[in-house]
């Protein structure tokens, strides 16, 4: 442990005799990454399927893709290959900036040098190895490599919830996630070996290899293990004595606790920034020591040049302005709306069946906006409330919703959190709906058994009382969202979308978006079409408050007593002590290297 803190403390007397150069090649890779790649890459990828006519990329229509739109695909790779050029030119810079700024020879013209040097060492061949190892490295980018090309690289949070319902899956998701952890661990000096030594792909990944022989990286993950901990519970005792401050404050009269409150919340803006900045230049060192040692002394320290505090100067005004600004507001409570609360499934914290009505009766008490629930097709072209395309979890029968009549399956009694109650019919669900004046987001399923005409049907059935009745329709298929939006254009039809990598653009009047990848740009250029965002499936306090704050339409959850009190605690606060907590819980700070 001493040999531990022994390096540590050498790692972070290197930081602070170059702090300011730090700030500025962290600080100013994250501008470059915000208002540079992050949005060229989106308006690719946008551009590519408009010129296309693709409006979004799904599991549904990758073989179309494939087969009939031969230039789209070819155009996603090349930007697929420019991703990750950009990417290692980003570690480049990084572990180029971070010797150069230890050995005090740190300047623009020869980082930029320097890097575009190694970026003429790679090959095309050498591309997919590149691209297998940003894979394997994804569980440390929280810790050494993050940025936010990479970090935005990620699997929804449904699927893990979907691999944990299930032994089988989950031990299978657990071994799959250790032998991704070692050979993460083992090939983590590529990159540097590549970049520092001008490597090979090939060949530093075998060195890596061989480097990390024998448990070498134990003594670097033990390193890593105990800086995230000082890292977390710095950050923990920083936020607890600026809250316990702010509470102290917030008792005198008058502006002083408001003035007091936006200093404060700016604070742990800075400081947190400060300390991810530091954790990720020590994280740096700690990895790259097992090939390179920093502890040296590398001569004497160099004063920073005029240019590096002016650039920080200006940098500090510019954003501290910035966020003075956005604090003032947040404080305030300026543009915090209640989002629209919508019970998943007609459940709340398993008050029953999914999808039945006893279930969203008894919802109904908590005064959801919506109800969501999801409707099949029947054997006789009718349509049922169920959401899997299997009965068996719910009732034991191995059927599919299309194998059996309408009538056969509302005499089917559904099991689940300990409750039972009877399968309905879409116009059963529907009428007990509207005696009790609740609305619905009406999720339709559809499956490749499904008639023709099933669209058509179900719009004449339902649109106009759909419609009548405020409720709206949503569907993870969308040639649902074209067919209904071209048979009924007042009908309010949003896409489900999974995942998120794309400006939205689409016929749908908003989306349904897993939580997960969902973000404030998307929502924001969603506001901008006038098009509403909805997150699926938001059950943690923490996550509700982020989604408010970026400013989501709607919250799909299965715990609304809880999503409810959560609402009623982020905007009917008057304690700026607990905004500033909202803000910290809403916005977390990242906990690792991100330029």
């Amino acid at each position: 442990m001493k040999v531990i803190w022994r390096n540590l403390c050498q790692y972070s007397k290197n930081f602070w005799q170059h702090w300011i150069s730090f700030i500025i090649l962290f600080v100013g890779m994250d501008l470059a990454n915000q208002l540079i790649f992050i949005p060229l890459f989106r308006l690719a990828t946008t551009y590519i399927l408009q010129a296309g006519g693709i409006p979004f990329i799904s599991y549904q229509n990758i073989g179309i893709l494939v087969t009939q739109h031969t230039m789209v695909v070819i155009g996603l790779l090349v930007e697929l290959v420019l991703l990750l050029l950009v990417i290692y030119w980003q570690f480049a810079c990084l572990l180029l900036g971070l010797r150069l700024i230890l050995a005090n020879q740190i300047s623009f013209k020869r980082l930029m040098k320097e890097s575009w040097l190694v970026m003429q060492n790679i090959r095309p061949g050498s591309l997919p190895l590149m691209l297998l190892y940003f894979v394997l490295v994804l569980p440390f980018v929280d810790l050494v490599f993050r940025t936010p090309l990479l970090s935005k690289v990620q699997i929804p949070e449904f699927i893990f919830d979907f691999m944990t319902r299930s032994n089988m899956l989950l031990a299978g998701l657990i071994v799959f996630y250790v032998i991704i952890t070692i050979l993460g661990i083992r090939l983590i000096l590529t990159l540097p070996l590549m970049i520092y030594q001008r490597y090979r792909t090939r060949d530093a990944l075998v060195a890596s290899w061989r480097f990390t022989q024998k448990l070498k990286w134990w003594q670097y993950v033990k390193q890593l293990i105990v800086l995230g901990i000082v890292t977390t519970v710095s950050l923990g005792l920083f936020y607890l004595l600026i809250y316990g401050l702010q509470t102290v404050m917030d008792l005198f009269p008058g502006k002083l606790a408001f003035i007091i409150a936006i200093f404060n919340l700016t604070l742990v803006q800075v400081i947190s920034e400060l300390l991810t900045i530091w954790t990720g230049t020590i994280a740096l060192q700690v990895v790259i020591s097992l090939i390179d040692d920093f502890s040296a002394d590398k001569g004497q320290i160099r004063k920073n040049s005029w240019w590096g505090w002016a650039f920080l100067t200006l940098l500090a005004i510019f954003a501290g302005g910035l966020i003075v600004v956005n604090n003032y507001y947040y404080l305030k409570g300026s543009g915090l709306t209640r989002p629209v609360t919508i019970s998943h499934r007609g459940v709340a914290e398993e008050n029953g069946v999914q999808n039945t009505i006893p279930a969203m009766k008894r919802t109904h008490r908590l005064h959801p906006t919506y109800v969501e629930m999801d409707i099949h097709e029947t054997k006789d072209h009718q349509f049922v409330v169920l959401h899997d395309e299997n009965l068996k979890k719910l009732t034991g029968i191995n059927k599919t919703p299309h194998e059996l009549t309408l009538a056969q399956l509302t005499k089917l009694t559904a099991r689940e959190n300990g409750h039972r109650a009877k399968i309905a019919s879409f116009d059963q669900y529907l009428n007990a709906a509207e005696k009790l004046h609740q609305k619905l987001l009406i999720e339709v399923k559809t499956t490749p058994a499904d008639s023709k005409g099933m669209l058509k049907r179900f719009n004449r059935q339902y649109g106009n009382r759909i419609i009548q009745d405020h409720d709206l329709v949503h569907s993870l298929d969308y040639r649902v969202v074209t067919g209904l939006k071209q048979l009924n254009p007042k009908l309010k039809v949003l896409y489900i979308q999974p995942y998120n990598f794309s400006y939205p653009q689409s016929i749908a009047d908003g989306y349904s978006m897993e939580y997960s990848t969902l973000n404030f740009e998307f929502i924001q250029q969603a506001h901008h079409q006038k098009d509403m965002v909805y997150s699926w499936t938001v059950n943690d306090a923490d996550v509700m408050k982020q989604m408010m704050y970026n400013h989501v339409d709607g919250i799909i959850t299965d715990n609304l007593g809880e999503l409810n009190s959560t609402i009623d605690d982020y905007l009917g606060s008057q304690s700026y002590a607990n905004r500033i907590l909202n803000f910290i819980l809403a916005v977390p700070s990242s906990g690792g290297l991100e330029p």
